[in-house]
């Protein structure tokens, strides 16, 4: 296996000798071809045995790619760099390449070179007889040996190189990618617990509500059909199938609201909220400024939602009847604050509703913050971007 990843470092490095001419060239255009000689210094590593995270999303054509990385800093800090050392390294690979195989094959076949009246010439080295042409072989074959050795240790060099860029590129990378991975399964298991809620609400609510409704229709028309003379029991049925109608209905609009309301697509984010303060049983007080105008759809209905949350969790598990929102919508950001005098003591736990929020505002770039000492009230701190940053 040694001798397998030996042999794959002097290939890579022959063939980067061979496309130093095309680096060269390339530096006219650099900012546009370092991520792609970057990447492609990755993949190398990889082949080499040597473990390197690729950076090109596998969906992601080479353009759209190279125009994200453009406008990425870290493009410069660490692809520009490689870029550097590719084409420096490079063109060291091609001296030693052509130089050291060169002379080792001209030595190791110098005696055939000698019969065809050839003095193969290397360096100050000219053989003048068949013997010294004999003693050049084993010269030739040490000279392979060290250019295999220089060409190994030059891509050794290169993997130094390009993990010291890696790590000084984002120091926080890793972390980075494994925050996304706990945001990706949290936002799978929040998911699950929308969709589960969504179930319960309707099997609980508007499904219970029209099974009493199909119930006392069924008994109306028996009641109808046996006697039609009863009129009183006729009409307190449909009367009690028309309340549990109207119960079902009021359950499914609640429960579209609370899927996505439509006060925020049509008037706002600040309209929205100034509904979902009426509509709750607690006395609201809302401070709202700016303008909700730039505020991108996915920003909008997360901060929407962390404002739902909260008054529920405040109506449930407060003790209070009241709470206070400040809302405050910019050009270039939105920043709410839900404030309450109870308990305290909520805490964002995974599975929970807060932890759903957290990822979805995560999700738009933004963040929320819980602070809620016991018996000092609770303050919903959250705050995105306008504009997501995808």
């Amino acid at each position: 296996m040694a001798q397998i990843r030996i042999a794959r470092r002097v290939l890579t490095e022959c063939i980067a000798a061979m496309a130093f001419p095309i680096l060269l060239l390339s530096i006219l255009v650099a900012p546009v071809s370092a991520p792609v000689v970057a990447e492609t210094d990755r993949s190398r590593a990889r082949w080499c045995g040597v473990e390197t995270m690729p950076l090109k999303p596998s969906d992601h054509s080479w353009a759209q790619w190279v125009a994200l990385r453009l406008r990425s800093r870290s493009m410069w800090r660490t692809d520009l760099p490689v870029f550097v050392t590719a084409v420096l390294l490079s063109a060291l690979s091609l001296l030693v390449a052509f130089f050291g195989f060169i002379g080792a094959a001209a030595l190791v076949f110098s005696p055939v070179f000698w019969f065809f009246g050839i003095a193969a010439q290397v360096g100050p080295f000219t053989p003048e007889s068949v013997r010294e042409t004999l003693l050049a072989m084993p010269a030739g074959i040490v000279l392979g040996a060290i250019t295999t050795t220089v060409l190994t240790g030059t891509s050794f060099l290169r993997d130094l190189l390009l993990r010291t860029f890696s790590r000084s590129r984002d120091p926080d990378l890793l972390a980075k990618l494994e925050e996304l991975r706990t945001s990706r399964a949290s936002l799978t298991a929040a998911f699950e617990f929308e969709r589960q809620r969504i179930e319960r609400d309707l099997h609980d609510g508007a499904q219970q509500e029209l099974v009493a409704v199909v119930m006392r229709l069924g008994m109306l028309e028996a009641t109808a059909t046996a006697a039609a003379a009863d009129q009183e029991r006729i009409v307190r049925l449909a009367r009690q199938a028309q309340a549990h109608a109207e119960r079902a209905l009021e359950r499914l609009r609640d429960t579209v609201r609370d899927i996505h309301p439509r006060e925020l697509s049509d008037l706002g984010l600040i309209a929205a909220v100034r509904e979902l303060a009426a509509r709750s049983p607690l006395r609201v007080e809302l401070t709202s400024t700016g303008d909700d105008a730039q505020l991108s759809s996915p920003t909008a209905t997360a901060v929407y939602f962390t404002v739902s949350e909260a008054l529920t969790n405040i109506s449930k598990h407060a003790g209070v009847g009241s709470a206070r929102i400040d809302l405050r919508c910019a050009t270039t950001d939105v920043h709410v604050r839900v404030h309450d005098d109870g308990v305290g003591g909520a805490r964002i736990d995974t599975g929970s509703g807060l932890a759903g929020l957290r990822e979805r505002m995560r999700s738009v770039g933004g963040n929320i913050e819980i602070l809620s000492p016991p018996g000092g009230g609770t303050l919903v701190v959250a705050s995105a971007p306008s504009q997501p940053p995808w």
